[in-house]
C-alpha cells in the first residue's frame, strides 16, 4: 500500500530519537568496557559490525559522509579488540539498555509490545537492492525482548532510509562532506560550526565550501543559495520517496496506529535528550 510522504517523514521524526540511542553514553561505556579507546571506536565498531570485516574503504563507502581517512582511524583497529559478532550484542544490548532507561514505565506497557510488532513487520519488509547497510542489518536475529525489538527496527528503519539518503545525495553531485555543510546550513549554522566538521582542517573545510559557492548553492556570506535551499528540498523530498517502500506492508490503519504508539516513546527519549 502507498501511504503518503508527510506520514512516511513523520516515520523517520519518530524513528530518529529511538534508533539513536544507540550513540549515547549508555553504549558508549559498554564499548569502552571491552577495549574502545574513545566513542569514535565504539561507534564504528558497532554500526559498521553488520558488515562484517569490510576494509576501512569499504566502511567510508557506505557511511558516506565521513572526512577521507576518518574511518581508518578505527577501522580495522578495532577489530584486533573485538568482533563484529560481539560489537553487534554489546550494541545492542547497550542500546536497548539506554531506551528503556530514557522512557521509563513505557518500557513494561503492553502498547509497546504492538508497537514494537508493528515496526518490525515494517523494518523487514523493504527492498534491499543498493542498501548495503541495511541489508547487513536484515541478516541480524531480531530480538525477542520488546524494548530491544522496538530498539532494532528502528535502527532497520533508519539505516534503510539512510541508504536511500546516500542515493538521493549521489544522485545530486552532493559529497558525504558536503552534505554535512548542507545539513548545517539547514539547521541555520555555519559550516564551521557543525559538530561533524568544525575539526576539520580549515584549508579542508573551505575547499568543500568552495565546491559548493562554485555550483552556485552557497553563497558568498556562506549562507544557502536560493538554488541551494532548493537542491537540499529536492534530496530530502527524494530521500523520503525512497524510504516509503519500508511501509507497503502496513494498512493506513496500521501505520496509523505505529505513529499514534511511537509518537509517546519518542517523545520520552527526546526529553531525556534535551
Amino acid at each position: 500500500m502507498t501511504h503518503s510522504q508527510t506520514k512516511v517523514h513523520r516515520m523517520f521524526e519518530l524513528v530518529e530519537p529511538i534508533a539513536t540511542v544507540t550513540f549515547s553514553e549508555m553504549p558508549n561505556e559498554a564499548f569502552l568496557a571491552i577495549g574502545m579507546r574513545n566513542y569514535w571506536d565504539g561507534y564504528f565498531a558497532g554500526r559498521a559490525a553488520p558488515l562484517g570485516l569490510a576494509p576501512a574503504e569499504v566502511v567510508h563507502a557506505v557511511f558516506y559522509n565521513f572526512a577521507d581517512g576518518e574511518v581508518a582511524r578505527h577501522i580495522p583497529w578495532v577489530w584486533g579488540k573485538t568482533t563484529p559478532q560481539e560489537a553487534i550484542a554489546v550494541r545492542e544490548r547497550g542500546s536497548a539498555a539506554a531506551l528503556r532507561q530514557r522512557i521509563g514505565q513505557l518500557a513494561d506497557s503492553p502498547d509497546l509490545v504492538r508497537v514494537a510488532d508493528l515496526a518490525t513487520r515494517a523494518a523487514v519488509s523493504a527492498p534491499t537492492e543498493g542498501r548495503a547497510l541495511y541489508a547487513g542489518l536484515r541478516a541480524l536475529d531480531v530480538p525477542t525482548e520488546p524494548v530491544a525489538r522496538l530498539w532494532h527496527a528502528a535502527t532497520l528503519l533508519r539505516e534503510h532510509r539512510g541508504d536511500g539518503h546516500n542515493a538521493a545525495l549521489l544522485a545530486h553531485g552532493i559529497g558525504g562532506t558536503e552534505a554535512h555543510v548542507l545539513l548545517a546550513l539547514s539547521l541555520g549554522m555555519r559550516a564551521e560550526e557543525f559538530g561533524r566538521i568544525h575539526h576539520l582542517p580549515k584549508a579542508q573545510l573551505t575547499a568543500v565550501i568552495e565546491r559548493l559557492r562554485g555550483r552556485g548553492l552557497v553563497s558568498a556570506a556562506g549562507g544557502f543559495t536560493d538554488a541551494g535551499r532548493e537542491t537540499k528540498e529536492r534530496i530530502e523530498t527524494l530521500t523520503d520517496e525512497l524510504a516509503a517502500p519500508a511501509y507497503d506492508v502496513l494498512t493506513a490503519e496500521e501505520l496509523d496506529e505505529l505513529v499514534a504508539g511511537l509518537e509517546p516513546i519518542a517523545a520520552a527519549v527526546k526529553a531525556v535528550d534535551d
